[in-house]
């Protein structure tokens, strides 16, 4: 049997960290195994669901370079749904029932008053025909609920080990609102078992999920199910859970701020696990090294730090026909992104040094004989990253000169700004020429 995993999305909103690296780990995983990455789209809620994001949530895999063998919609495939709802409800696995949600809610406090799990007591399996239609004459509507069969579910956790839940202690789930509309549960149990998906893995906040689920198995595929792997969910430095509400942190606003698809692979491939996290730009190389094992039971923090050093480290070790290929610089060369190269924590920011280099910068002079007399102590021959210090050097023996009152004004005379990239690199990039122009107050 090969080897199948799913990433289930919902397109009702933008992708965030946490959803990434959901994706990232199933895909990694099957890759490993030579199996196949499913992308279903959960998009079973018509009215949060939109287009625009199932798209953005495409344009974000897509950059991180996780490309899928398959996809799926639910919203397609309601009349199955329908179908197994219609089998399960003639076989007394589903029940209708007609509360409120406020006597819902007031049930679940009563239980907890009394020290009981806040668990639906199944009194709706009490209600004879007349009791449903005098329910229904008052307006209510039935939702469904699965019933649990009786025992104890247990499998083993790729991540967490041997799990075990009593069933007794397990609400029955609503598997369909009043409204029509079904909910998570059954249709993607049902989505598992026709698309063959042998490994589900997810946060851990659908462990109880998965227990449900577990009881859908032994009712729709004879007890077989995948094997579940639930890994601890991201927080952020602080503690706080990262959520798809908090928008920094989508995908669509890191790559906005510059950030390297492989950065963001390199730190969520390691993120959780018990191996040095290092920058690589290889997503195969991740492929290789990939074990679901390494992955350990604390909450992974997601430090935006961490991130833009390995970021860094990218931009440092990128070469210059990688480097050429995404600028769009007019007269950049070679020796131009050796220079800066260092300097750079975003591949945007040579955009900075580019402006200064090769655009027209109007000097901002206030000392016009400073100015000219720093121009004639303007080292002879070949300039490279010693020519700032020396020609500085020089000035504040001839000037008297020193710090802020030496440099600000050959910065402000040489870029036009306060404040920028640093003058030792940018000098012999601009040569003697420019500069010359510059110190004479010329926009050059």
């Amino acid at each position: 049997m090969t080897l199948k995993v799913r990433f289930a999305p919902s397109p009702t909103g933008h992708l965030h960290v946490g959803n990434a690296r959901m994706a990232l780990i199933n895909y990694l995983y099957a890759r490993n195994a030579n199996g196949t990455f499913l992308l279903r789209v959960d998009d079973t809620d018509q009215e949060r669901s939109k287009p625009e994001y199932e798209q953005g949530i495409k344009d974000a895999l897509t950059w991180l370079g996780l490309k899928w063998d398959e996809e799926e919609h639910q919203s397609a495939r309601m009349a199955r749904y329908e179908e197994v709802f219609e089998d399960l409800k003639g076989k007394g696995f589903v029940y209708d029932c007609y509360e409120t949600p406020e006597e819902l809610d007031y049930m679940r406090k009563r239980l907890r008053s009394r020290g009981k799990p806040p668990i639906y007591d199944r009194s709706a399996l009490d209600l004879s025909d007349a009791d449903k239609e005098k329910l229904k004459a008052e307006g209510r509507q039935a939702h469904w609920r699965f019933k649990l069969p009786d025992g104890d579910i247990e499998w083993c956790d790729l991540v967490q080990g041997d799990k075990k839940f009593v069933a007794a202690n397990l609400a029955d789930p609503v598997i369909r609102r009043a409204d029509g509309t079904f909910l998570y549960m059954m249709p993607s149990a049902i989505d598992d078992i026709d698309m063959a998906v042998t490994h589900v893995m997810r946060g851990e906040d659908h462990v109880s999920n998965t227990a449900v689920q577990i009881a859908m198995f032994k009712v729709l595929n004879d007890g077989k199910f995948p094997e579940f792997a639930h890994l601890p969910l991201l927080s952020g430095t602080e503690g706080e859970k990262l959520s798809k509400r908090i928008g920094s942190l989508s995908l669509a606003d890191l790559q906005e701020d510059g950030l390297e698809a492989m950065a963001i692979n390199s730190l969520l491939a390691h993120l959780g696990t018990s191996e040095n996290i290092e920058a690589t730009n290889d997503l195969d190389a991740l492929v290789k090294s990939f074990d679901i094992t390494s992955f350990g039971r604390g909450t992974p923090k997601f430090d935006s730090k961490e991130l833009d050093r390995l970021n860094a480290k990218l931009i440092h070790d990128m070469d210059w026909a990688t480097a050429s290929a995404r600028l769009d610089i007019e007269g950049a060369d070679e020796t131009f992104w050796e220079a800066v190269r260092p300097n750079l924590s975003r591949l945007k920011d040579a955009q900075d040094w580019a402006a200064i280099v090769y655009g027209k910068v109007t000097p901002v002079i206030e000392d016009a004989d400073f100015a000219k007399e720093a121009m004639g102590l303007l080292p002879e021959g070949d300039w490279d990253q010693d020519t700032w210090q020396n020609w500085t050097n020089a000035v504040k023996e001839a000037t008297g000169r020193k710090g802020k009152q030496l440099f600000m004004p050959l910065r402000q005379a040489l870029t036009g700004m306060d404040h920028g990239p640093e003058l030792k690199v940018l000098l012999p990039l601009l040569g003697r020429e420019k500069v010359e122009a510059r110190l004479s107050g010329d926009a050059a």
